[in-house]
């Protein structure tokens, strides 16, 4: 028996001024700190050793995993991948969530945020927002960085990731990975098995670990998230 660990990052600044984050790359909040600590004193009171730990490339992700490997005296080196960054939302990128459903109405919005293959207009290269203008980005080749995804782009770069460089360890060892509301999105899709419309419902609450047990055939044996206060439904069990 074998645990995933999935934990969102803590609150970004963006998350607080709802925001569509995507690739830009914004840190924690203060309570996005609070979040993550408490992530790992969740953790920690589960003595659950942890033998690989994967983020993504971006900040809030990477501070997130930082605070927790803090709190539980491992700080070793953790690995970083693009694949596990956030959904890129196009040309949606820093509008406020609330102001744009006021101009083009709730039910686009929604459809834009949470369908399975619906895509944003693409976000023009020009804008310091685009990963291309973006420090964080400078060794990925610029042929790879998406100007809009939708939920199924994600799921299909999020995915290969996963079954090409994490889950071999998952035969015999503990993972946890600290990336996003929609990277987790796409992994708990293929986990839990989980149709178009059911993970079009799925929430992901930031800084709750979400543990994973998972048996030697990799088959799900049970999950929970530890912050019982802030659970979300996850559809499956």
């Amino acid at each position: 028996m074998s645990i995933l660990i999935l934990v969102r990052h803590g609150q970004s600044i963006w998350n607080l001024e709802k925001k569509f984050t995507g690739w830009v790359d914004v840190d924690l909040t203060e309570q996005g700190k609070i979040e993550a600590e408490k992530a790992g004193y969740l953790i920690k009171k589960r003595d659950i050793k942890i033998s690989h730990f994967y983020s993504s490339l971006q900040l809030r992700a990477n501070h997130t995993l930082k605070i927790i490997q803090k709190v539980l005296n491992d700080e070793r080196i953790f690995i970083k991948a693009w694949q596990l960054n956030e959904r890129h939302y196009g040309e949606l990128t820093g509008l406020n969530k609330i102001e744009i459903g006021k101009k083009i109405g709730e039910e686009k919005v929604y459809k834009l945020r949470r369908s399975w293959d619906c895509r944003p207009e693409p976000l023009s290269k020009e804008s310091p927002y685009h990963a291309i203008n973006i420090e964080t980005y400078k060794n990925i080749p610029e042929k790879i960085i998406p100007d809009t995804e939708s939920l199924k782009d994600t799921y299909e770069r999020v995915i290969r990731y996963f079954n090409e460089k994490i889950q071999k360890n998952l035969i015999k060892e503990n993972v946890l990975i600290s990336a996003h509301g929609n990277s987790i999105r796409a992994l708990c899709k293929y986990l839990f098995k989980l149709d178009n419309e059911k993970i079009s419902k799925l929430e992901i609450p930031t800084g709750n670990p979400l543990v994973i047990e998972i048996g030697e055939d990799l088959k799900i044996k049970s999950c929970e998230y530890l912050d019982k206060n802030r659970c979300k439904d996850l559809l499956v069990f």
